[in-house]
């Protein structure tokens, strides 16, 4: 009956428009023959209809599969050469010029000792702030491809124009061998060291928060599929920055000391040049996402919304907030955030009130927001006091590639009778640790470890970096005590006074503080980037990449903040850290300093992973992304048929 009522209405309608009947005219002067022959011919067009949506449904079907087909050959494991080439170079670079620039700013352009430590640091904050931005670009506009590429041109141009810096006479003062009344660089030679470390700093902000995510993007990073594989993603990427930087600490600091700055600033910059061509050569095989509009306007977005209904109650059913799958879709590929308690405030964002109930589709995202999108700011703002507790762990680091360099400088560094080790080689020392303790972790600790905690990875993220933090702690705590035995031999043989003596006292008293850095780096470095990445939004990654540098350089900026203020404050006749003479220094209360300020963020850091919360996702497997396509056929048929009130009937009998 229902139907029947159906195609009475549809012919009715069909009549008066076929006619041009008004509604108020009376239908029963039109003879029934005619009426007949106008339903047979209208049920004969709706079988027309019918056909031709099945066709066109069918072919759909076939495009769709087709491009499903192709997506799944993009990415996977065999990507992994050309995209790591690029970051591995790319650490090479940064490595092999950075890990002995002390040495370029006080022997080449002859800057005092704390001068060119700030240098340094600053330009390792720079380098570590710029990733942000371009994190932004690669997440909002660009995809992260594009913003590689472009990051990779601009590094090399500072490579280029480093490396020229060091071959070209008239951009670097005089000699001065003897390190005494030397002429400092000039402020154009400066300025065009500054510019070539803004350069690399630019180009590293496209380079190092998109490559991490870019190769993720290539392989399954879903909960199941990395709980059921024997290897960690993050472990091995870690592993191979390892081997560059290691690399980059023997070849070319071996070639800067004994050969030339200008080949062993060339050597990287030749290197990265290829890596530009390799990472280009490969896109072809990658599977590029695209970029879900700027993560930015979408927090602001929740915000606002949340702001402009501070006055509505939240319902006490979840389900009763404002959900919109396809208008999350291309923010949500591998599975959509779920509500969760707390912050409820924000829930207010998504409350539907009556006038938007009968609104417009899409909403005003400015007024009403999604729970998965409410869900967005939840996480990032859950992560934020986890994330803030590694910047003070750089902080106690990033003394590495200065002080503890010309503690070196001033020690026995023979290997044998012509050869002796140049001090910045020292860190492969931290390197080879942490490569050997990655290995180490992976095939043995993890397994271990799963038997009493059964969790697949073997312990979390969270107890992963608490390790790290304490590791670090017992680092510069031995960095300290190996100070104060230096200074003791070298006043044992009246060099105090003599910043140029080696003192007969073996470079290798600096390899514990070296090794233990590499523990902890294990645990605290590779754990911070692996909880960024699996506890950000997935459209939100490259942001998520980028708060890891972020935290690098802030650390790097304290460091600097930190140095200045002890040198400053600590007087001239007993200055902690003095500019030319480091024995008559109290560098061990700088590194006692450092434990302290650690033993206090350890404090905080586990209050903060006490009351964590983990973000609950409902992700999709490959099953439900074709369910989810099969539900939404028919949908677009019924959109395209309301266009046509013939095929519009046809519909309605197949939902009925």
């Amino acid at each position: 009956m229902h139907n029947t009522s159906r195609t009475s209405r549809f012919t009715i309608s069909r009549l008066r428009q076929r006619l041009k009947i008004e509604d108020h005219d009376d239908l029963s002067r039109i003879p029934p023959h005619l009426v007949d022959g106008i339903v047979s011919n209208g049920n004969a067009h709706m079988e027309l209809g019918n056909r031709s949506m099945a066709e066109n449904g069918e072919e759909k079907n076939r495009e769709h599969d087709d491009k499903k087909k192709k997506k799944r050959l993009l990415g996977g494991i065999k990507t992994m050469p050309f995209i790591l080439a690029n970051e591995v170079c790319d650490r090479f670079a940064t490595t092999g010029f950075y890990a002995n620039m002390i040495t370029y700013l006080t022997q080449q352009l002859n800057l005092p000792l704390v001068k060119a430590s700030n240098t340094l640091t600053n330009f390792g904050g720079t380098i570590s702030v710029t990733p942000l931005i371009g994190a932004l670009i690669a997440d909002s506009y660009a995809g992260r491809f594009w913003t590689i590429t472009v990051g990779s041109v601009i590094y090399e141009l500072g490579l280029v124009s480093m490396t020229l810096s060091a071959v070209l006479p008239h951009l670097r003062p005089p000699p001065c061998p003897t390190q005494v009344n030397c002429k400092e660089a000039s402020s154009t030679q400066l300025w065009f060291l500054y510019i070539s470390l803004l350069l690399t700093s630019l180009g590293t902000g496209g380079i190092r928060p998109n490559v991490v995510t870019f190769a993720a993007d290539q392989i399954d990073m879903s909960k199941s599929s990395v709980q059921s594989r024997s290897w960690n993603f993050f472990n091995w990427y870690y592993f191979c920055m390892g081997l560059s930087t290691l690399t980059a600490l023997t070849v070319v600091v071996y070639i800067q000391d004994n050969v030339g700055w200008g080949w062993g600033l060339g050597i990287p910059t030749i290197v990265f040049a290829l890596s530009i061509l390799a990472f280009v050569f490969g896109a072809p095989l990658y599977n590029k996402l695209k970029p879900g509009g700027s993560p930015l306007v979408r927090l602001a977005q929740v915000i606002v919304a949340a702001v402009k209904k501070r006055k509505s109650v939240v319902p006490e059913d979840s389900k009763l907030l404002y959900e919109n799958r396809e208008l999350d879709a291309a923010i949500s590929v591998h599975g959509r955030l779920l509500h969760t308690n707390q912050f409820k405030w924000l829930d207010k964002a998504a409350i539907v009130t009556e006038s938007e109930a009968i609104g417009t589709n899409p909403p005003n995202l400015w007024k009403l927001a999604t729970v998965h999108r409410v869900e967005e700011l939840k996480s990032i703002v859950r992560m934020l006091p986890i994330w803030a507790a590694g910047i003070l762990l750089v902080t106690a680091g990033s003394h590495q590639y200065s002080f503890v360099i010309q503690q070196a400088r001033t020690m026995d560094r023979h290997l044998s009778h012509s050869f002796q080790i140049p001090p910045a080689s020292l860190s492969i020392f931290g390197i080879l640790t942490m490569l050997i303790g990655l290995a180490l972790y992976e095939r043995l600790f993890v397994p271990f470890a799963r038997r009493f905690t059964g969790n697949p990875s073997g312990i979390s993220c969270l107890q992963r970096m608490g390790i790290g933090f304490m590791v670090n702690i017992i680092a510069t705590v031995v960095s300290a005590l190996i100070e104060i035995k230096r200074k003791a031999v070298a006043a044992e043989h009246n060099l105090l006074d003599d910043p140029q003596a080696v003192i007969p006292i073996s470079v290798f008293w600096l390899m514990p503080q070296f090794c233990l850095h590499g523990v902890a780096e294990v645990f605290m470095s590779v754990g911070h980037l692996e909880f960024l990445y699996d506890q950000s939004p997935e459209s939100m990654r490259s942001t998520a990449a980028a708060l890891y540098w972020m935290a690098i350089s802030m650390g790097n900026y304290i460091g600097t903040l930190l140095v200045s203020l002890v040198h400053k404050y600590t007087g001239s006749e007993n200055n902690w850290l003095p500019d030319w003479n480091l024995n008559r220094g109290r560098l061990e209360y700088y590194f006692l300093l450092v434990s302290g300020i650690q033993v206090i963020n350890l404090v905080y850091y586990v209050i903060c992973a006490w009351f964590y919360t983990y973000k609950p996702i409902e992700e999709i497997t490959i099953k439900e992304e074709q369910d989810d396509e099969e539900d939404k056929i028919p949908h677009k048929r019924l959109s395209d048929a309301n266009r046509n009130g013939d095929v519009e009937l046809a519909i309605n009998r197949e939902s009925e």
